[in-house]
């Protein structure tokens, strides 16, 4: 069990985890989770944890077959800049280790955006906060959990 899973479990928001073997090795979390899970990586989002203006951190959710514009997020954000928050403030304020940071039960909720693309799914993957667990659930339900806002957010 993870923060994400008790949160969706208490929430009686509909899911289903999947596990497979992390690699110590890489530092791809996203894209071993859906080569592992064999999986579109359309369909897997990872969480990135973003410093607004130096002195907000927001979260950013994206596939992981593509990248993250700071710029887009920043403007979503309602900021003038974005850059990547340090690992260690990410893991602080998340309460997740890097690679399994999942944007479902952090220890202080950060505002999120999830990519658009996010809505023409059924089902997406996210991190179930652990490396080597994923959450599968809807994109509406995910929005939910997270009073997420959709957003253009890739280059």
């Amino acid at each position: 069990m993870t923060p994400a899973i008790d949160h969706l479990k208490r929430l009686g928001i509909a899911h289903r985890v999947h596990a497979y073997h992390h690699d110590p090795g890489t530092t791809a979390y996203g894209q071993e989770a859906a080569d592992q899970l064999g999986l579109d990586p359309a369909r897997v989002f990872k969480t990135l944890v973003i410093s607004l203006d130096g002195k907000t951190l927001v979260v950013g959710v994206v596939p992981v077959s593509r990248q993250l514009s700071l710029k887009a997020l920043a403007k979503a954000a309602g900021g003038k800049k974005a850059t990547m928050a340090e690992k260690a403030q990410a893991e602080r304020s998340t309460g997740y280790l890097l690679g399994g940071i999942s944007p479902v039960g952090q220890k202080r909720r950060l505002d999120t955006y999830i990519n658009t693309s996010a809505e023409r799914l059924d089902s997406l993957f996210v991190s179930a906060g652990r490396r080597g667990l994923e959450i599968e659930l809807s994109p509406a339900d995910l929005q939910r959990v997270t009073t997420a806002r959709f957003y253009h957010l890739v280059a």
